[in-house]
């Protein structure tokens, strides 16, 4: 039996949202006009424009918080079956494998489980988000001048998650009865780091097209309600 999203996502999961907006800032206002318009039905392409007379730091700060925190209780749902055994390398099928790297305790790409990356991952993001001199919470203060490029960086990182869970562990999705919200997570995302060209077409790869040589129709829809196939405009030409 499926469970309900509430179960499914509830706050004792292995990995918690950790960043908040502090009401009264225009942050938190931008937060709520976000998800306002998330709840009001409108097509996802036209949520994730920005919004006439907007600064667009302040516009990408509050999404990458906001899938920070989403994409970060998505992983949690099914920590307990990404395991050092079941997935002791962090990787998005056989042929695309992600290295972490970092400035402190690796300095050179290293070839880590999927569980151990995730943990580095998340805190790394925690790090930079609850850091002032990256993404500043005083009025009048400005972004860095690299912040897009941070950003980027979070994003990049972020799509790697949606990678290894559809490919990896899509199955314990389905089986909760999560499919669709992590759907329109994805898609959310997907239209937001486009809309921007925050991810290098090449990272999106993995979800692009089923790495299957010859599709039959059975496998199409197998990969659909896995999906594989959301990126519409990605399609390839053999899927019709």
């Amino acid at each position: 039996m499926a469970l309900c999203l509430k179960q499914v996502f509830a706050k004792d999961k292995t990995f918690r949202p950790r960043k908040r907006f502090e009401p009264g800032t225009q942050r938190f206002e931008l937060y709520k006009k976000a998800q306002a318009s998330l709840k009001s039905g409108l097509d996802l392409r036209t949520v994730v424009r920005l919004p006439p007379g907007e600064n667009i730091d302040d516009w990408i700060a509050v999404h990458v918080v906001d899938f920070f925190n989403r994409i970060n209780l998505i992983y949690g749902t099914m920590a307990e079956r990404c395991s050092e055994t079941s997935c002791p390398v962090m990787a998005g099928g056989p042929r695309y494998e992600y290295r972490w790297q970092d400035e402190r305790q690796y300095r050179r790409p290293a070839k880590l489980s999927a569980p151990r990356y995730m943990a580095l991952l998340m805190d790394w993001i925690e790090g930079l988000i609850n850091d002032e001199d990256v993404f500043p919470t005083r009025v009048g203060v400005p972004f860095p001048k690299n912040f897009q490029q941070v950003c980027t960086k979070i994003l990049t990182r972020l799509f790697r998650v949606f990678v290894h869970v559809y490919i990896h562990h899509f199955d314990s999705i389905l089986s909760m009865g999560a499919e669709a919200h992590v759907n329109t997570c994805y898609k959310h995302f997907y239209y937001f780091i486009r809309e921007f060209s925050l991810v290098d077409q090449r990272e999106l790869e993995p979800l692009v097209r089923p790495l299957l040589p010859s599709p039959t129709k059975a496998s199409l829809r197998i990969f659909r309600s896995k999906g594989y196939l959301l990126q519409e405009n990605l399609i390839p030409k053999w899927i019709d």
